[in-house]
């Protein structure tokens, strides 16, 4: 009789063996489509083996807390906890694991925070993927205590590379004219989106293609504060023809899509980074938002549009009911910014 899915195996390994019985859980598959095992233990004979796998999934918590191995430590965590995550970071920590690859094999009680450490310091990379490394070492300690396979936690001696101080920088007229001069290199379109929106990294994500008016020019978005939320904002002459094409060719129901699904934080700032690389810039994406409150500033653009336009609570706004007459001078103000 087959066993029920996710549910696990036993099967006989080759060779002369005390123990030939592995039994295991499948709890993933690799980049090659291979399949990933959770080793639960292993048994004398197939019966064994069946009553060992039954035990585990009556009570999965019970497993040999001094054979466990990072690697199994951390499928295991990836199974039971991180799906309470969001996917931004969810997606963050799964990247941060390939960093660490190296302790695979090791069990995870003899994991020192040395070894942690150096995962940390030979990433090669910033503040950012250094701080998701420290960050999924503390998840796994916290996991590997409440299965009492370690009795301290050794992610509380580790460092990062501090966020730095910066100042938020506009993007220069320059700067906006090579974006538009490559706005054909992949995601260059999506930055060029916020310059002329002001909206943040999430709330371009979570754009949905029905909030999107191509009759109007206009679309629907926001989140964070009261006076952010479900904001009308006219589209710009200059993107229109951007908004049009992602529109089109939307598969999932979202105007920034990967894949035809939902883009998420983390991914996004992969790209941004390439971008900036590529057109050797150094900026931010909120500072995208910075640029367009700036350029409106600087263009005369009503203060009352500028709030109502940003998200921001304005003395003068009054009720948000958004008549044909005030989207239109929406339209006007944001029709001021010229290149």
């Amino acid at each position: 009789m087959k066993n029920p899915n996710g549910y696990g195996t036993v099967v006989k390994l080759s060779g002369n063996r005390r123990n030939p019985f592995a039994v295991r859980k499948t709890t993933g598959f690799n980049e090659k489509g291979h399949p990933i095992y959770l080793n639960i233990g292993y048994a004398p004979t197939k019966e064994a083996g069946l009553i060992m796998l039954a035990e585990y999934n009556k009570s999965p918590w019970d497993i040999e807390a001094d054979k466990i191995t990072f690697a199994e430590l951390f499928e295991l965590w990836k199974e039971k906890r991180m799906i309470k995550l969001g996917k931004s970071n969810a997606y963050s920590l799964c990247s941060a694991y390939k960093h660490c690859k190296k302790l695979d094999k090791l069990k995870y009680n003899q994991v020192k925070s040395y070894q942690m450490q150096d995962c940390i310091d030979s990433c090669g990379c910033g503040y950012s993927t250094q701080g998701a490394i420290k960050n999924l070492f503390g998840h796994l300690d916290r996991f590997a205590m409440e299965l009492d396979i370690v009795t301290k936690c050794n992610s509380t001696l580790l460092t990062s590379d501090p966020i730095p101080e910066t100042t938020k920088e506009i993007f220069t007229d320059e700067e906006v004219s090579r974006l538009w001069e490559n706005q054909n290199f992949p995601w260059v379109d999506s930055v060029l989106f916020l310059l002329y929106t002001g909206f943040r990294i999430s709330e371009m994500i979570d754009l949905q293609t029905e909030t999107v008016n191509l009759q109007e020019w206009t679309l629907t978005g926001g989140t964070k504060t009261a006076a952010g939320k479900n904001r009308l904002i006219p589209i710009h002459s200059k993107i229109q023809s951007i908004v049009k094409k992602r529109f089109e060719q939307s598969k999932g129901g979202y105007l920034f899509e990967y894949n035809g699904k939902k883009l998420n934080q983390a991914l996004y700032r992969e790209f941004w980074a390439a971008i900036m690389k590529a057109l050797k810039m150094e900026h931010t994406p909120h500072e995208c938002r910075h640029t367009f409150r700036s350029r409106l500033d600087s263009a005369g653009a009503n203060k009352v549009c500028i709030d109502r336009l940003m998200g921001h609570k304005s003395k003068g706004t009054g009720e948000r009911v958004y008549t044909h007459k005030n989207i239109e001078e929406l339209r006007l103000n944001i029709e001021l910014i010229t290149n």
